[in-house]
């Protein structure tokens, strides 16, 4: 049975627990700074990295890669998020615009939605022929298999919610303007289209979860929760040296004596209107 504070999830099965905002915010910061080593060892070891995330609309995976990039360097740690195919790569061997966006030495590479939305919303949507979807089927697991053999270290993360999360959270988005942009057509569809794209799943998950490049699930009825969890398993799943990843001590240097140099006055200048102060000094803004 659930204790306080914890439910079943309808997805999954899995126990969903309300984090407290002081253990998230506490573990987040550390599981962060685990990040930046393993940026440090990734770079310092050349190593190469990809992570795919794929799930339902509104499963959470675009808050955790932010998480995950808010404190790394865009030019070690990349999203690779696809647009639509051009007329041009709708003629490419599907794989081709994906080889693009993979790593060179001491890079990381998050694909927020993959290769994968062929066995999903293509397969779904009738987007694909049948043709095309068997053959990613047969083909998919060997590309995988290519991409571990030259050395590159994959993961592969679904995040799973169930359908009346899911639901509320198209309706926060539907009533929010800084989140409307994310409910797009597809979307509407996922809602009526529950079940087709869980057996989608369900079948794209016998041919592609293999031992080379297993599939990992992320319960994600709780964002906090699935956040945390993910992260945590990446780091744990790396080979990176936590003492050989710490950072260099840095001292700064003492400033040198002045020459003279003034500085133009502000007239010269055209600064931005200081617009912050003027809320600070009306009262109706408070």
């Amino acid at each position: 049975m659930a204790s306080r504070g914890e439910t079943e999830s309808e997805a999954t099965g899995f126990r969903t627990t309300k984090i407290p905002d002081k253990i998230y915010t506490a573990e987040l910061y550390r599981l962060q700074g685990e990040l930046g080593k393993l940026q440090t060892w990734i770079k310092d070891t050349g190593a190469r990295v990809v992570v795919v995330f794929e799930g339902r609309d509104a499963a959470g995976k675009g808050g955790t890669i932010k998480r995950i990039t808010e404190y790394l360097s865009p030019r070690a740690v990349r999203i690779a998020a696809l647009p639509a195919p051009t007329e041009r790569e709708k003629t490419q061997w599907y794989f081709q615009r994906y080889i693009e966006h993979l790593p060179a030495v001491g890079e990381m590479v998050m694909f927020d939605r993959s290769w994968y939305n062929r066995a999903g919303v293509e397969k779904v949507m009738g987007f694909c022929t049948r043709e095309q979807y068997q053959l990613f089927m047969r083909q998919c697991p060997i590309f995988e298999q290519m991409l571990v053999d030259d050395g590159i270290h994959l993961r592969k993360y679904w995040f799973s919610v169930s359908d009346d999360v899911q639901l509320t959270r198209f309706n926060k988005r539907l009533h929010d303007p800084l989140r409307q942009w994310k409910l797009s057509p597809i979307d509407l569809e996922s809602i009526t289209r529950w079940e087709e794209f869980s057996r989608a799943k369900d079948e794209m998950m016998v041919h592609t979860d293999t031992p080379v490049a297993p599939w990992h699930h992320v319960a994600s009825d709780s964002k906090k929760q699935a956040r945390l969890n993910m992260i945590h398993h990446l780091l744990s799943s790396l080979p990176y040296d936590d003492s050989a990843a710490g950072h260099p001590e840095v001292k700064l240097p003492e400033r040198l004596p002045s020459t003279g140099y003034r500085r133009p006055p502000i007239a010269v200048s055209k600064y931005v209107p200081d617009w912050a102060s003027t809320l600070v000094d009306d009262p109706v803004a408070h």
